[in-house]
């Protein structure tokens, strides 16, 4: 069932390329050397993959290629979009944290929904990575990969950029905020 789900029209396909080429080719300095002709070529034989990067579309993520794994020959995506992607705000941070909630629970968690978009949550240093690209959310704040020893005793950290400087923060895991969605990365 979950296979026939990540499926696009060909319709649905062109148009997903069409978005990514664009960005791809007005935001060169994120991926400088890198050729569109070859991530589409990878892209078309990977169609689970571009329905994954559809959901990142729809849900506000503008993902971009940010650089190419050598080693395993995999173009790896982030999400690119100025703040926080607005179809993934107000979210906390997993499903115990989701579950620990007796009232006021958010409509989802980050975690389970980065999964069911085949996405992986940003860690700490792949956060810090995406803002030497350009300056990313200067008014939200993401979600990111928490270590297991602090996630064990309730809390979850969040990254945002102010003052020209990235932060790390903790909360409540099971806290969210409508400012505060998680960014998402992909290898293809």
């Amino acid at each position: 069932m979950k296979n026939e789900k990540m499926k696009l029209s060909p319709e649905q396909r062109e148009e997903i390329l069409r978005v990514l080429k664009d960005r791809f080719e007005n935001n060169m300095n994120r991926h400088e050397g890198l050729e569109w002709t070859k991530v589409q070529a990878k892209l078309e034989t990977n169609v689970e993959k571009l329905w994954s990067l559809n959901e990142m579309e729809r849900t506000g993520g503008e993902p971009d290629v940010i650089s190419y794994d050598e080693k395993e020959g995999v173009y790896i995506f982030y999400d690119c979009s100025e703040e926080s992607p607005k179809g993934r705000r107000s979210v906390c941070y997993d499903y115990e944290a989701l579950e620990s909630r007796k009232e006021h629970k958010p409509q989802n968690n980050a975690m389970d929904m980065a999964a069911s978009m085949g996405i992986e949550i940003l860690t700490e240093e792949q956060y810090r990575q995406l803002q030497k690209l350009g300056s990313f959310d200067t008014k939200t704040s993401n979600w990111v990969k928490t270590p297991a020893n602090i996630r064990k005793l309730g809390g979850a950290i969040f990254c945002d950029r102010r003052y020209d400087t990235v932060f790390v923060y903790h909360n409540g895991a099971d806290s969210y905020y409508g400012a505060r969605g998680f960014r998402g990365s992909l290898r293809v």
